[in-house]
């Protein structure tokens, strides 16, 4: 996730791969019972998934 994260400005892959990784961290922050570090992580997942989402359309 941290890789992915310093990685951003590089490719916009690293951008949606940092946030399927929040989200894989929210998920198990779920699972274990620390549903404020799931919550969170999931409120990063949505960020990322949105800035992804405006530098596609940047690019089309």
């Amino acid at each position: 996730m941290l890789i992915c994260y310093a990685l951003e400005d590089r490719s916009h892959w690293f951008i949606i791969a940092f946030a399927f990784a929040c989200l894989l961290a929210s998920f198990y922050g779920f699972l274990q019972g620390a549903w404020p570090f799931g919550l969170i992580e999931l409120i990063w997942s949505l960020v990322a998934a949105r800035r992804w989402m405006r530098v596609i359309q940047l690019k089309a």
